[in-house]
């Protein structure tokens, strides 16, 4: 049972169209946003009051990153029943996306080969594409699964390319929830490991696993010893804006950590260390609580989509709180609207339920190859918000079924 209410239900829909962040100040005040990974919670009482105590005291200097890695390391042996890397194996870094950049700059040159399984977050393509190197791809499975043969295929055409090669893996997936077992990563391990291929993990969302599943560290895995690991609470306490993240190092990429500069570690706030570091130490209670809630509305959405939006498929997914559903049923998609480096652009079902429901999903065709007739919604929310949003999204298909729009 979880040691406190449900972080979900504490915030009206009028509270929330106070705050000032991107979720609630991209689009019109009519629309719901179910689009970007922001929840709709208050902050963790632990993370408050740390961030209080460092107001009250003037503790407003540059960022140590001891206790963010000693509660990193409390959190996994408790959690994952891990051992993290010791402290000369972690370093801080601003966030996650920008810790992977470092990483990629360790590890390749620019022109070299990132392989990423799509379909997959898109800022893996904005963030490499940027950094100089180049994209390749190995489709998951229909099941939303990894697949090794095709990440042997495209580790054979990556090493044709370079021989130097990374691939980037989402663990938990984004946008799928697949949570990879031990089995599944093993594999991969030993994939990479026969082709000589780097491997860079982004598991921002790994405490946020659901019951009936169990997250499991990448490095935690046989072959994985040359790895790299990025760890944030960013997700699973809502901590976008308090930036500060840890890349961590398996034992045989210890010598690849210790060439990363010492300035990277400059980018991160202070305050969101401190935040960070009060959410993993001491914030599993207020944690627990919300992943009750995300369960509860993970089993409202297996319930309800069958029969209220049934021309919509869906994976159900085993962690994070997205919803990945296949809309590919409705015909709004066209196969030219694929092309997950246009980030800003809204296609296919997910603009039509912006215009006609007044829903903000994310759009699929931006997740990569496999994402184009698709959405993702974030079902971080009210169930209140969430029922709203759902009865909108099938009020907006009477259209397309002939009735007067």
């Amino acid at each position: 049972m979880p040691s406190a209410a449900n972080p979900l239900d504490e915030l009206t829909l009028a509270e929330l169209r106070r705050r000032t962040s991107m979720k609630w100040r991209t689009h019109p005040s009519d629309v719901l946003p179910l689009w970007v990974a922001e929840m709709d919670v208050r902050l963790a009482p632990p993370v408050a009051a740390a961030l209080q105590d460092a107001v009250e005291a003037g503790d407003t200097g540059y960022p140590v990153a001891a206790d963010y890695i000693a509660a990193v390391q409390q959190f996994a042996a408790e959690r994952w029943d891990w051992q993290a890397p010791p402290a000369e194996r972690c370093a801080l870094v601003p966030d996650v996306m920008l810790g992977i950049v470092e990483a990629l700059r360790l590890l390749t040159e620019p022109g070299d080969p990132v392989i990423v399984t799509p379909p997959v977050y898109p800022p893996f393509y904005a963030f490499v594409t940027s950094a100089g190197r180049r994209i390749v791809e190995a489709p998951l499975t229909a099941a939303g699964r990894l697949d090794p043969e095709r990440l042997d295929t495209a580790m054979k055409a990556a090493r044709r390319l370079s021989p130097r090669c990374v691939l980037l893996l989402s663990n938990p997936h984004n946008p799928t929830g697949v949570a990879h077992t031990r089995a599944e990563l093993s594999e991969i391990a030993a994939v990479a490991g026969r082709h000589g291929v780097r491997v860079i993990v982004d598991e921002i969302h790994a405490p946020l696993v659901l019951p009936g599943t169990r997250h499991v560290p990448y490095l935690s895995v046989p072959g994985s010893e040359d790895g790299f690991s990025l760890m944030s609470a960013s997700k699973a306490w809502n901590l976008a804006g308090m930036k500060a993240a840890l890349l961590l190092a398996g034992p045989a990429a210890a010598a690849d950590l210790n060439r990363l500069p010492e300035e990277v570690g400059h980018g991160a706030s202070h305050f969101g260390v401190l935040s960070h570091a009060a959410a993993f130490a001491h914030g599993q209670a207020w944690l627990d609580a919300l992943l009750a809630g995300l369960d509860r509305n993970r089993q409202f959405l297996a319930q309800v989509l069958p029969s209220l939006l049934p021309q919509l498929d869906w994976l159900r997914p085993e962690a994070t709180y997205l919803a990945w559903l296949d809309c590919r049923a409705l015909g709004l998609h066209r196969d030219g609207d694929q092309g997950a480096h246009v980030v800003s652009e809204l296609a296919g079902p997910a603009r039509f339920f912006l215009d006609r429901a007044r829903v903000a999903l994310s759009s699929g065709h931006l997740f990569g190859t496999g994402g184009n007739g698709f959405v993702r919604l974030n079902y971080a929310t009210s169930a209140t918000i969430l029922d709203e949003a759902l009865h909108r999204l099938a009020g907006s298909l009477d259209v397309l079924s002939g009735a007067a729009p």
